[in-house]
């Protein structure tokens, strides 16, 4: 019994060994490679210096002539049709044109045979003072004079109905609006139907998309206009803004008037008619050895004003008072000196 015991544990020593033999066999595990060192990107910036210099607020547009004097043309009366409408836009008219027609009914004739009734009075009152004896002479010559007149107020009085029918030109000049209007629609009384412009009396007229563009500019301003490519640039002068416009209660032409401005420019300038564009510039605003950096280089944030310089190799923010503004320089006040470097936010 003992035997078999002690020939156990060898077995068991022999293939313990054997196992260890067999792990020593292995091929060894690699090492893991460490990560690499990343170098930290170095920033880079793109930098303005901050130096003194001038600084322009102007406003450039695009600005359309208009006549400065026009006339509307209405019918006094509302219960007429229209008969029809003589001019269209463009018409260059003189004075005494017809513009407009309303239906005449039988005015024509009825003024036709007042014409006649007239002259059957005067023949009447020529006879009676050939006639007439002395005795009653006064008086017939009176009777048959009171029927000349009554003939000749009925005549005039449809002369002028007729004449109520049609609309015509008190001076000459260029259409420039007419109404939709179409034969047989009733008109109503001062309903605007046509418009007729002087050519002669040019403007330049402005509408801004909003009032804040027009901040600055103020009546006599300088201006200068060109008209085509090729045109020279002409002085203007402003001549009603915003705040100069005159006073009105129709809430349209209120908001129209709160951001147009009107420029007037020399009559007979060449190239100017009515409807033509013009390039204006007019200069708001200029200061000179001011400090000035980029439009870009300035930051906002909440009304917060401010610009990121280079400190070392890294940012540091710096408040700022900011000054005039152009399309794109920022007069800077206070916060920066010249020399500075000014990180732009591109």
């Amino acid at each position: 019994m003992k035997v078999n015991t002690i020939a156990s544990r060898l077995v068991l020593l022999a293939g313990a060994l054997f196992i260890l033999a067999g792990c020593s066999l292995l091929p060894k595990e690699e090492e893991a490679l460490k990560p690499p060192l990343v170098k930290p990107v170095k920033e880079n910036f793109e930098l303005y210096e901050v130096k003194k210099g001038s600084i322009t607020r102007k406003v450039s547009a695009m600005a359309t002539l208009r006549s400065s004097k026009t006339t509307n043309y209405f019918f006094k009366e509302s219960g007429h049709r229209l008969a029809g409408l003589r001019v269209k836009s463009g018409d260059i008219v003189k004075q005494g044109d017809v513009l407009a027609e309303l239906e005449q009914g039988d005015l024509e004739t009825k003024i036709a045979l007042q014409k006649l009734n007239l002259e059957k009075a005067q023949i009447a009152y020529t006879q009676v003072r050939m006639t007439s004896s002395s005795s009653d002479q006064e008086l017939s010559i009176r009777l048959k004079a009171i029927d000349v007149e009554a003939a000749q107020l009925q005549l005039a009085n449809l002369q002028a109905e007729l004449a109520k029918t049609k609309l015509t030109a008190e001076a000459g000049g260029i259409v420039t609006y007419v109404t939709d209007a179409q034969q047989g629609n009733m008109v109503d009384a001062y309903s605007t139907l046509v418009v007729v412009s002087d050519p002669s009396k040019l403007q330049l007229f402005y509408e801004a998309p909003d009032s804040g563009t027009l901040t600055g500019i103020e009546v006599g301003m300088n201006v200068e206009v060109k008209f085509g490519s090729n045109g020279s640039v002409v002085p203007g002068k402003v001549l009603q803004t915003p705040s100069s416009a005159p006073r009105t209660d129709n809430k349209q032409i209120a908001e129209r008037n709160a951001k147009t401005i009107i420029v007037g420019i020399p009559e007979g300038t060449a190239g100017a008619e009515i409807g033509a564009s013009g390039d204006m510039t007019i200069i708001v605003e200029k200061r000179d050895n001011i400090l000035i950096i980029p439009r870009t280089g300035l930051r906002s944030y909440l009304g917060r004003d401010y610009v990121q310089v280079l400190n070392g190799e890294s940012r540091k923010e710096v408040d700022v008072e900011k000054g005039l503004v152009s399309a794109t320089e920022v007069e800077i006040r206070t916060g920066l000196t010249e020399g500075q470097n000014v990180i732009l936010n591109n």
